[in-house]
């Protein structure tokens, strides 16, 4: 049957997304927000200012540990070891054989590992990289639903972003890197730099409980 709404996974997010009047559909399982006005409002908005997404459906998962890095290296097409730290790469997740089951990202912290997967893929990916585990020390802990993920985009991002951060040079953190500080009062948020809609912008990796508040202040 296909699903309704209350049979849906929902973000931080969803009461603002319904509030604020957004078209809502079914996406990896989640009920998300496919947009507000028109399509072209939404592009010439993010391409000439600055748009927010809710991303907060993206599996999230932190692989902790001494091996951690080898448990990615494992089961990863890139190759962990060699990412600098406060780095990000995108990559592969594979089958023995060479399938690849997902694509996803890497970010190589100083201490552990922090991946990025799609919301689809997001159950089967973490048994995969926990069953690939036997004989490491390393445990891979599932943060998806403890956490919200916004993503602001837009080539007024870091003007945006800037007058809500303190404790880190925004322009210190370059394209596929990622840095902390305290966004929003929030200290020691996750801020990377990927830019996935092609214009520059941010990522923020938020405490699920904080996640509608930040979203409401960076709309202000």
């Amino acid at each position: 049957p296909f699903p309704t709404p209350a049979s849906m996974k929902q973000t931080p997010l969803h009461a603002a997304h319904v509030a604020l009047g957004a078209r809502m559909v079914e996406f990896g399982g989640w009920h998300m927000p496919v947009q507000y006005a028109s399509i072209l409002d939404e592009v010439r908005a993010v391409r000439g200012a600055c748009g927010l997404f809710d991303l907060s459906h993206m599996g999230r998962f932190e692989v902790v540990g001494r091996d951690a890095v080898a448990l990615v290296d494992r089961v990863c097409t890139n190759h962990c070891a060699k990412i600098p730290a406060g780095s990000i790469r995108y990559s592969l997740l594979c089958r023995e054989d060479g399938h690849p089951l997902d694509d996803l990202l890497i970010y190589r912290d100083e201490v552990g590992v922090y991946l990025v997967v799609n919301a689809s893929n997001c159950e089967r990916d973490l048994a995969w990289i926990r069953a690939h585990a036997d004989g490491l020390a390393a445990e891979v802990r599932d943060t998806t639903a403890d956490t919200a993920m916004l993503a602001l985009q837009g080539p007024r991002s870091v003007e945006i972003l800037a007058q809500l951060t303190r404790d880190v040079d925004l322009g210190a953190i370059k394209y596929y890197r990622f840095g902390f500080g305290t966004v929003c009062g929030l200290a020691q948020t996750r801020i990377s730099r990927t830019g996935y809609t092609g214009e520059d912008g941010f990522e923020l990796y938020l405490p699920k409980s904080a996640g509608a508040r930040v979203w409401n202040e960076v709309l202000v």
